[in-house]
């Protein structure tokens, strides 16, 4: 799904994720791929000039994979924010609630941020 990132955008594609969630029967993975859509688009809304993306929800064996796609080349770099800082936190977030994640240039230009969710964690 392709789509410019609003307002309101995250709300309506955690109600998207969590209707996927319930029909592949993987409830349990619902706190963390919310949180974890979340995060990644707020870094869209804050690090993508046009907040254009493309999200990928992926049913795998054993959970889901998000993927977050943009045309921006710059890549997240995974902060170690200090204690009053208001911002920076988001991969953090991202790393503790998944499996796996990572970050990687497009062919067609900008990256992919992704997340991993098993339900055997």
């Amino acid at each position: 799904m392709s789509f410019t990132v609003g307002a309101h955008s995250a709300r309506h594609v955690r109600r998207i994720a969590r209707s996927f969630l319930s029909e592949w029967e993987m409830p349990e993975l619902t706190d963390a791929v919310e949180l974890g859509v979340t995060e990644l688009l707020a870094n869209v809304v804050r690090h993508v000039p046009d907040r254009r993306c493309a999200l990928l929800l992926e049913r795998q064996a054993d959970g889901v994979r998000v993927e977050v796609a943009d045309d921006c080349p710059a890549l997240p770099v995974l902060g170690d924010p200090g204690p009053d800082a208001e911002g920076g936190r988001g991969l953090l977030l991202v790393a503790a609630v998944s499996d796996k994640w990572g970050v990687g240039p497009r062919i067609e230009g900008g990256k992919t941020v992704w997340f991993e969710v098993s339900s055997a964690r």
